[in-house]
């Protein structure tokens, strides 16, 4: 197995989470249990779903079917799904998070994030959260697409310090200032789209990398994410590639190359930006 796929995270309740793992974002829910369970077997530990990817039951079957396949147990595994929490009071919450153990076919879940923060609409969700969390249905709970001020926010109502921010990065949206916050607070930060869709592929200094070790692009930016500290979701439906995202063990980015690529940063997003998206 991979090694890059044994490194674990430490969160600041004293969770350990691969600091890879492999996302189900669009992918079609007859295909998703393919993919996850042929993830398991190559290794993967960390699966990364959502209620609004529509195919938490099809993650549901590929975990089951890829702990048997692997031989492994429950517990090998770290589940996380995502709140699609526009507008939902308390009890829609709660009844939102029993509605993804049940499709996932889990009697818990190891992370859970709120996906958007929309427009100040996450608190019945955020304490919804808290109840699954000290409940034990939830082992670890955080958010998604936060900026600074939105984490103001929950910061006024929290009783639970989040344990992560997923949050759109790659080197040419490198999050610099929203990372620094987030490691003085001691949560941990997830990349999404960590490859920006295949945009920087042809990008001269990542292919320049790549050539010096017999790499490909992707592979470069994905050891430039872990050599930081990231926690880091891919995804792909081709199992070569699944194994050749993980297949980072034999070389490492000087400190200088590490530096050069943040480098590339430019502030540009693929997806949506979290000030201005009302979810």
């Amino acid at each position: 197995m991979s090694k890059t796929l044994e490194n674990k995270i430490s969160l600041n309740n004293g969770k350990q989470m691969p600091q890879m793992g492999l996302g189900v974002y669009q992918i079609p829910e007859d295909q998703t249990a393919a993919v996850v369970e042929q993830g398991i077997i190559n290794g993967y530990r960390l699966i990364d779903t959502a209620q609004i990817y529509h195919n938490e039951i099809g993650t549901g079957v590929g975990i089951k079917a890829g702990l048997a396949s692997a031989n492994l147990k429950r517990e090998d595994l770290f589940i996380t799904s995502k709140i699609w929490n526009r507008n939902l009071n308390y009890e829609e919450s709660l009844a939102a998070v029993e509605d993804s153990l049940t499709k996932l076919q889990l009697d818990y879940l190891d992370l859970y994030l709120i996906h958007w923060p929309g427009q100040g609409s996450f608190k019945p969700a955020w304490q919804a959260l808290e109840t699954m969390y000290k409940a034990g249905k939830i082992k670890a709970i955080g958010v998604s697409n936060f900026n600074t001020e939105h984490l103001a926010t929950l910061d006024t109502f929290k009783t639970v310090e989040p344990v992560i921010n997923q949050i759109e990065l790659h080197p040419a949206l490198t999050q610099l200032p929203l990372r620094s916050i987030l490691a003085e607070r001691n949560i941990v930060t997830e990349a999404w789209s960590p490859l920006m869709q295949g945009k920087l592929f042809t990008e001269p200094l990542l292919v320049q990398l790549a050539e010096k070790y017999h790499k490909n692009p992707a592979q470069i930016i994905l050891k430039w994410d872990l050599q930081q500290g990231l926690v880091v979701i891919t995804k792909s439906v081709n199992p070569d590639r699944l194994k050749a995202n993980a297949d980072l063990d034999d070389f490492e980015l000087t400190a200088v190359e590490v530096d050069a690529i943040s480098a590339l940063n430019q502030n540009v997003r693929v997806g949506p930006d979290p000030a201005e998206f009302d979810f």
